[in-house]
C-alpha cells in the first residue's frame, strides 16, 4: 500500500513529505527548476565523473527536483525515473515536471524490480527513493547494488542518497564496498541529515581525482553554480577514495 503524499506551501516554496514530518521534497516557487536541497546538489557532483551521461536512470521521484534539472541542463541525456508511489507522480503538474517525451520519461514500478529486467545500461544510477520510515530495504539490499552495478556501463556510477549517521547506513557503506570491490566513497550533505554514496570502478574514481580542477574548468557555468558548495566536500572525498585504493 503506497503511502499518502503531502503537500506544504508557503510563500516562497512548495514541500513534499510522506507520514513523517521529513520533507522529501521542496521546490522554489520563484524558480521551479532550481535545486534547493543542498543533498538534490551533492548527487549532481556525478558531472565531474562524467560531464555528458548518455543515460541515467533514477529511482524515487519525489517532487522531481533531479528529474527536472538533467531533464533540462542535459539536454542530450536520455532520463528514466522510476516511481513506485503513483500518488507522487500525480503531483507532477504540482511540482511543474515536463510532460514524458522523446528523452525523458517517468515510469511507476517499483525500482528494484525494474532493475531486475532493465531496459538498457546506464551511465549513470541514481537511487533516492525514500517512505516516511526511511529508505525501504529493497532499495538497500547487497541484490539491489548487484542489479545496480550490472545496469551500469562499464565506466557508469551510482550516486545514492542516504541518511548520515545510522546503523543502516553503515551497513549500506559496507555492502556497497563489496559489490563495487571497495571503489565507493561518501560526503554529507550541507543540511547534515543526509549522505551521498558514490559507486563506481577504481578507474573511474581515480581519473575523477586526477582530472577534478580540469573537469571543474570545463564544467557550464550553471553546473558550477549548482555544485559550488559541494564541489569541495566530493573532491576531499575522493582523494581520500583514492590513498585508501592506493595504499601505503
Amino acid at each position: 500500500m503506497s503511502e499518502q503524499a503531502r503537500l506544504h506551501q508557503n510563500s516562497q516554496t512548495l514541500s513534499l513529505s510522506f507520514e513523517s514530518s521529513l520533507i522529501q521534497s521542496c521546490m522554489s516557487l520563484a524558480d521551479p527548476d532550481e535545486l534547493v536541497l543542498d543533498y538534490t546538489r551533492a548527487m549532481m557532483g556525478f558531472l565531474l565523473l562524467n560531464p555528458a551521461p548518455r543515460s541515467v536512470l533514477m529511482i524515487g521521484l519525489g517532487g522531481g527536483a533531479l528529474h527536472k534539472y538533467i531533464h533540462k541542463h542535459l539536454p542530450e541525456t536520455d532520463l528514466t525515473t522510476v516511481e513506485i508511489n503513483p500518488g507522487v507522480i500525480e503531483l507532477r503538474q504540482d511540482f511543474c515536471i515536463p510532460p514524458d517525451d522523446e528523452r525523458s520519461r517517468i515510469v511507476c514500478a517499483d525500482g528494484a524490480a525494474f532493475l531486475a529486467k532493465p531496459t538498457h545500461q546506464f551511465d549513470v544510477i541514481l537511487v533516492d527513493g525514500f517512505t516516511g520510515e526511511g529508505i525501504p530495504d529493497a532499495l538497500c539490499s547487497p541484490g539491489f547494488y548487484r542489479r545496480v552495478k550490472a545496469a551500469l556501463t562499464p565506466q557508469g556510477v551510482m550516486v545514492a542518497n542516504v541518511q548520515a549517521d545510522t546503523e543502516q547506513t553503515r551497513d549500506i557503506m559496507k555492502r556497497v564496498g563489496r559489490v563495487f570491490d571497495g571503489a565507493t566513497l561518501s560526503f554529507e550533505s550541507d543540511e547534515g541529515g543526509n549522505d551521498i554514496v558514490l559507486a563506481g570502478t577504481r578507474d573511474t574514481l581515480v581519473r575523477g581525482c586526477q582530472s577534478f580542477d580540469a573537469r571543474w574548468t570545463a564544467l557550464p557555468s550553471v553546473h558550477q553554480a549548482t555544485l559550488a558548495a559541494c564541489s569541495t566536500r566530493l573532491q576531499r572525498a575522493l582523494l581520500k577514495e583514492i590513498r585508501a585504493i592506493s595504499g601505503p
